[in-house]
């Protein structure tokens, strides 16, 4: 076989640490071009997937082409030597249940897929393999790539349609403006994504050869030293090991050194000191302070960062949220040490402003320089240190998997790090040492004298905002900080115990640290599909499936209060959901230490009532559920408290209609789809006019009458899944109600030959896409035939409906089809967001459903049963964890079909799988 006279590989690990339940087994190679390989042995899995991590990202842009590794990152699927079609990567993976993806960091670019695990379930051949093709082709991307002059247009435009896709978001406005106003000799400064100014046009006018500069850097940066791959699937260590040498060993090394920036700060003396005002899109408040930082990249044993993080982003008594909070300046802080690059660090801190807030700013930095006095007078806590470490272990110990993709991505990223390779699974989490002087240090970085403000916000005086950002044109203003703002921060920094805010203390121990992580692992032959009704009355009906696939100490509950009048008309909606928010907002001091042991809670309003759920470990999560429950009985609507959420509540639904287009046309088409769903506008006429009286006297009636569903699964036994439901009953004392009372979920159904248009006008005007959600309706989502046959549909035009829109139309770069489930019915859809105009977009995807009428009629046999393979692996993949089985089960409650077992989706007729059909028609 190929790669059997190649030298032997360099074994650098062959045991991971690994978690408890971890079935896998790992081994880490180097091979004889330096590639290093993380090798995954997964017997159950049903995807196999692999990752490539290339060690130069963004901040390896050429000065005057800003965006070229991602746009080299986007060329690499458009074809290679030895698979020159260009989209023969992605119709492979299609055919065979997978999928790709990959993305350009800072100082690196991701590439991954995951694919059918194998083609039957008993072989692991390579011949017969789909994951062996996949790998083929994945490895040409770095040995042999083409960079068509046919296609380098098409995915320059495909980069700059990313680019204008997130020209109106203010996450990446925001992030560009700040790297745009660092220091210009560090490629943090740099605008990452690119677009046909930085990657055409103006190369162009300078004479520059595009193609060539595309594949000089190519040339120049990617080097197999500077590659992690990382590969999991059924086969055996040695077979995989085999395919990678055969496949991987033409990649070649350039030993090119990992790329470093040291000495070089992020923010320099110019930088610091300054405030920066800037408007954003959305009405939001934020407040962001931010300090050079030490990189810790090789401090992964001690992370003294993440011990500052802890404390200074804490949210419970004592903390600096807890005291802002208070006052009614925010609602809500985070914060944490990152590293930007090997050599560079920042330590940020964002505050989530309310308008007293930000009035208030100035105040609140302060508030802020004396917590961080507090902690440096108080000097590094071993039992906080044990505590966190304590955390991160059980968490660790009983982490459960993740989808194939994520993991190996995830892994890939890690293997650029200097972990011990035997410490690749846990070093990223698991803290081992104390380090009380690197604590030190880390905070000897939080000076008054070393940091600069952000003050975002759509309140400044016209004409105050002098500038606009180059890439987004983002409107701001910098200016140096005021003298007697710097003497206030400085004699708050240096503030003793008996000066400082009383309220600003260190945290207390955490109470809710699971302790009993005993779990009762019996055999069984198949796993159980559906849960036990372990009671049904006139007022409660209960679930319960106690765990045979995972074996973890956690549990998932969820509770459904079911009420009509928490949606019976748009006020009652909106309140409820400021109800909802209220309780959220009254909890998080209490519940945050929950959250930090691995248990949390959530709470929302829905068109059937109330929903309450709790996720973790199962220890003392009937300690949390009694406090949420009494909270929801008990709550005083405090009119300070209110006056917030209610602002708040107010911004999103303003904000709501500049998000993406693609996300509006969504909540446009179930909006149309259902039998009652209220809009935004609606919501927001109504909220305007309810007071702190009208939610402290509706909630009760909440609570009053309602029927009781729940879901207990996970490491709970019977009893104490009734024990759950009793204390709900006991706690809030309800009335049943009746079970003709229930709200009923229901799809509106389109008439026989019915065309329906519903324009709707952006209310962005500088946001330059439009977005087209086209649905056909299709039938009863309880038909399964009809069913199997949308989704076999929906696998056949994914990838060609890709190919054909996005990548040889260029319409745009959100191009999505597939199968659309409402409550009843069921439809195909095509969502496309372009600057092309929506009749447009419609044009092009009637077109593209006539063409591939014809590719159906004349669909070979062969290529039929592969569709109809791969569709049949989609619907039978194996569920990855607790969560992914709980939310299936609640689903199928949700939905009240209760089709736990689903059957088999794709049992198509006979006379469907003739190539000559006329049921192809």
């Amino acid at each position: 076989m190929p790669g059997s006279t190649l030298s032997p590989p360099e074994l650098l690990a062959d045991r991971l640490e690994a978690p408890t339940l971890d079935d896998r087994s790992y081994r880490v190679i180097r091979l004889a071009n330096k590639l290093e390989v993380l090798l995954v042995h997964d017997a159950d899995t049903d995807k196999a997937s692999a990752a490539m991590d290339v060690n130069v990202g963004s901040f390896g842009d050429p000065e005057d082409m800003p965006g070229m590794a991602h746009a080299v990152e986007h060329l690499l699927f458009m074809g290679t030597e030895k698979y020159p079609v260009e989209n023969a990567y992605s119709a492979y993976l299609s055919a065979n249940s997978g999928h790709s993806n990959a993305f350009t960091a800072p100082t690196s670019t991701n590439y991954f897929f995951e694919v059918a695990a194998s083609s039957t379930q008993d072989t692991t051949e390579k011949q017969v393999s789909p994951f062996y093709g996949a790998l083929d082709r994945f490895a040409q991307f770095f040995i042999a790539p083409l960079f068509l002059d046919s296609s380098l247009d098409r995915e320059l435009n495909a980069v700059d349609s990313e680019n204008k896709k997130n020209l109106q978001d203010d996450g990446w406005r925001l992030n560009q403006l700040d790297k745009s106003l660092s220091n210009p000799k560090h490629p943090y400064c740099h605008f990452s994504t690119g677009n046909l100014e930085t990657l055409r046009d103006e190369p162009r006018k300078r004479g520059v050869q595009i193609r060539e500069e595309f594949m000089k850097f190519h040339d120049k940066e990617y080097s197999a030293n500077r590659m992690k791959l990382v590969v999991l699937g059924r086969e055996s260590l040695d077979e995989l090991q085999s395919w990678v040498q055969a496949l991987f060993s033409d990649v070649r090394n350039k030993d090119l050194p990992q790329k470093r920036w040291d000495g070089i700060p992020t923010l320099t003396e110019k930088e610091l000191l300054t405030v920066i005002h800037a408007k954003p899109v959305m009405e939001t408040r934020k407040l962001s302070i931010c300090w050079p930082y030490q990189d810790e990249i090789d401090l992964y044993e001690s992370q003294p960062g993440h011990y500052l993080a802890h404390l200074i982003g804490h949210e419970g008594p004592g903390s600096i949220l807890a005291y802002i909070k208070a006052k009614g300046w925010a609602n809500g802080l985070s914060g944490g040490a990152y590293d930007i690059c090997p050599g560079s660090g920042l330590f940020s801190i964002d505050v989530r402003l309310t308008e007293d807030g930000l009035a208030n700013y100035e105040e609140i930095v302060k508030v802020i320089f004396q917590y961080i006095s507090m902690v440096r007078e108080a000097g590094p806590q071993q039992w906080i240190f044990d505590e966190m470490k304590g955390l991160a272990e059980v968490d660790f110990r009983f982490r459960e998997k993740s989808p194939a993709s994520r993991f190996t991505s995830r892994l890939g990223s890690t293997m650029q790090r200097p972990y011990p390779r035997e410490r690749l699974l846990s070093a990223s989490n698991v803290v081992t040492k104390y380090d009380p002087e690197g604590i030190k240090e880390g905070v000897s970085h939080l000076r008054p004298d070393n940091f600069r403000l952000h003050v975002i916000t759509q309140g400044s005086p016209a004409g105050f905002l002098d500038q606009k950002e180059r890439w987004y044109g983002t409107e701001y203003r910098c200016d140096p900080l005021s003298k007697e703002f710097l003497a206030g921060v400085t004699k708050a920094a240096q503030m003793t115990g008996q000066d400082r805010i009383s309220d600003l203390h260190l945290p207390h121990k955490n109470e809710f640290i699971p302790t009993r992580l005993e779990v009762e692992k019996k055999e069984v032959d198949e796993p159980t599909k559906a849960p036990k009704l372990i009671r049904n009355d006139e007022g409660v009906r209960v679930w319960w499936k106690k765990d045979d696939t995972f074996w973890v100490p956690k549990a998932n509950v969820t509770i459904t209060l079911r009420n009509p009048l928490v949606y019976a008309t748009p006020q009652h909606a909106v309140m409820a959901g400021l109800y909802v928010k209220l309780v959220k907002d009254a909890l998080n001091e209490y519940a945050y230490d929950a959250e930090l042991a691995g248990l949390a809670y959530g709470l929302q309003n829905h068109s059937i009532g109330l929903d309450v759920e709790l996720s973790g470990f199962n220890d003392k999560m009937s300690v949390l559920l009694e406090k949420v429950l009494l909270k929801m009985r008990d709550l005083e609507v405090k009119p300070d408290r209110f006056k917030v959420i209610h602002e708040k509540t107010l911004r999103a639904y303003r904000n709501w209609d500049f998000n993406q287009p693609y996300h509006q046309v969504g909540e446009h088409t179930r909006f149309l789809n259902s039998e009652k769903r209220w809009t935004t506008e609606q919501a927001l006429e109504e909220l305007q006019h309810i007071t702190p009286e009208d939610v402290a006297r509706f909630y009760p009636l909440l609570l009053k009458q309602v029927h009781i569903e729940t879901l207990i699964h996970g490491n709970l036994y019977k009893e104490d899944a009734l024990k759950i439901a009793d204390l709900v009953e006991k706690t809030l004392k309800p009335r049943p109600l009746p079970e003709a009372q229930w709200s009923i979920q229901r799809s509106l159904i389109f008439p026989e030959s019915s065309a329906y248009i519903y324009p709707r006008t952006l209310k962005d005007p500088a946001n330059v896409n439009h977005c087209i959600e086209y649905l056909l309706s299709v039938g009863d989502g309880r038909d399964r035939a009809l069913r199997a046959k949308l989704l076999l549909f929906s696998q056949m035009t994914e990838e060609p409906a890709f190919d054909q829109l996005r990548t040889k139309e260029q319409l745009g770069y959100i191009v999505f089809t597939g199968a659309r489930m409402s409550a009843t019915t069921m439809g195909y859809r095509a969502i496309v967001q372009s600057e092309r105009s929506a009749p447009y977009l419609e044009t092009r995807i009637n077109a593209f459903l006539a063409g591939f009428k014809k590719t159906l009629v004349e669909m070979s046999q062969e290529d039929f049963d592969e569709h109809k393979r791969s569709a049949i692996n989609k619907r039978k993949e194996k569920l990855k964890n607790l969560d992914e089985e709980s939310d299936r089960l609640w689903g199928h409650i949700l939905s009240e079909y209760f089709d736990f077992e689903q059957g088999s989706l794709i049992s198509l007729s006979h006379h469907s799988t003739l190539p000559a059909s006329t049921s192809r028609n």
